[in-house]
């Protein structure tokens, strides 16, 4: 047997190849992802006649060049968690770290584990594709929190105190009373100038470009609030060009995770399990898309147990002799982003009540049981997986 190492790193890798005696064929060396590097090592790998396993760790997409490579040629390649090759390393009395050293690792935990190692099968192009727009989204989405931070900042100086009365909406920045009303008022000291009979007019001709029926009767409260208020920045032309800036990038990154949410919401309507989550209780157009893309195939799991650690939602047992510990906490060591998607969903069900949802009932039953708000949460969390995974199998058996 011949097993292979690959340290990946960006735009190169550290090759080392080993023989079934643990021997280095080649000392380790560098390989960049470039066509000619790549074919030099698939030339020399087709020259033996032994079976050959080829490990490399999961590096983000660094590791896709040469994934893509070795599967076209035909050689079975295998993807390793990075913690649980750093958890491998620890047993080493004398630590060293170089990409030489860590090629090796990779290599021997190969030959060692090979009875255990599957090779890596892509999944269909539309779980990639979708959680590859699940990131996007999630990217779009923090900076629109970011930028409310500067805008709110920013505000302080300019209109102190507007928010309490016109709540900041990113949701449709176009229709948001807010946004308008930044744009149109750059600050209080602007509303003094203008007086109250011009304000109330002009605000009362912005208003009905929104849909928000709370706003036209906030004219006078706001007049009485800019007269009131002391700017520290009011008239200053460059933080009114930052505000002015702030309002701008805020839309356009809403604008961009609606588009991209739905793009999502378009190709998961594609996929059989999709109608199976979106009709459990709780999950929305927004949430239905990111759960799908963050658990992907559902076949690749053998449990529902598997799909909670998966997520990060387990609580491995810890028992030693006569100890058994009874008060685990969960491991954490999973999809952030599927847990917190998940937690959303049992926001939700707290905010619906379904009567008759069993997770929610089970939910219940935790909180009844004088267990912490979050805890009974998470519990539900692992409940609400379960079922998904029971019913989203029943579809390909």
């Amino acid at each position: 047997m011949i097993a292979v190492g690959i340290d990946v790193s960006k735009s190169k890798s550290t090759v080392a190849i080993l023989n079934s005696n643990g021997s280095l064929l080649v000392k380790p060396y560098t390989m960049t992802h470039t066509q000619s590097d790549m074919c030099a090592l698939v030339d020399y790998l087709c020259t033996f006649d032994e079976p050959i396993t080829i490990l490399m760790e999961y590096t983000g997409h660094y590791h896709y060049p040469v994934l893509k490579k070795l599967q076209q040629e035909g050689f079975p390649v295998c993807i390793i968690n990075p913690y649980q090759m750093k958890k491998y390393a620890d047993v080493e009395i004398h630590k060293a770290k170089t990409d030489k050293k860590d090629a090796i690792r990779i290599a021997t935990y190969a030959l060692e584990k090979s009875y255990k190692l599957v090779p890596y099968n892509s999944l269909e192009q539309k779980y990639e594709d979708l959680k590859f727009l699940s990131r996007q989204y999630n990217q779009r989405i923090s900076s629109v929190s970011y930028t409310k931070v500067q805008l709110i900042n920013l505000l302080d100086q300019t209109m102190l105190g507007i928010t309490r009365l016109l709540p900041l909406k990113s949701k449709n920045p176009e229709q948001c009373v807010l946004l308008l009303f930044i744009k149109r008022f750059k600050s209080f000291d602007e509303i003094n100038k203008i007086g109250k009979t011009r304000f109330l007019s002009s605000y009362t001709t912005l208003v009905k470009k929104t849909c928000d029926r709370h706003a036209p009767s906030k004219g006078l409260a706001i007049y009485e609030l800019a007269t009131n208020s002391i700017t520290t920045r009011g008239e200053d032309p460059y933080i009114q060009l930052a505000q002015s800036q702030c309002v701008d990038l805020l839309a356009t990154s809403q604008n961009a995770a609606d588009e991209i949410i739905l793009q999502m919401q378009t190709m998961a309507e594609t996929i059989p399990e999709y109608k199976i989550l979106r009709a459990m209780a709780g999950v929305g157009d927004r949430l239905g898309p990111i759960i799908l893309a963050e658990i992907g195939d559902i076949r690749r799991f053998h449990s529902g147990k598997a799909l909670n650690s998966f997520a990060g939602n387990d609580a491995p047992p810890y028992q030693s002799w006569q100890f058994e510990s009874r008060n685990r906490h969960i491991s954490k060591r999973g999809s952030a982003t599927l847990r917190k998607a998940c937690f959303e969903v049992m926001q939700a069900l707290k905010l619906t009540k379904p009567q008759d949802d069993p997770v929610y009932l089970f939910m219940l039953k935790k909180e009844q049981e004088g267990k912490p708000y979050n805890v009974a949460k998470m519990a539900g969390v692992n409940k609400f997986l379960r079922i998904y995974y029971a019913r989203a199998m029943e579809l390909y058996k």
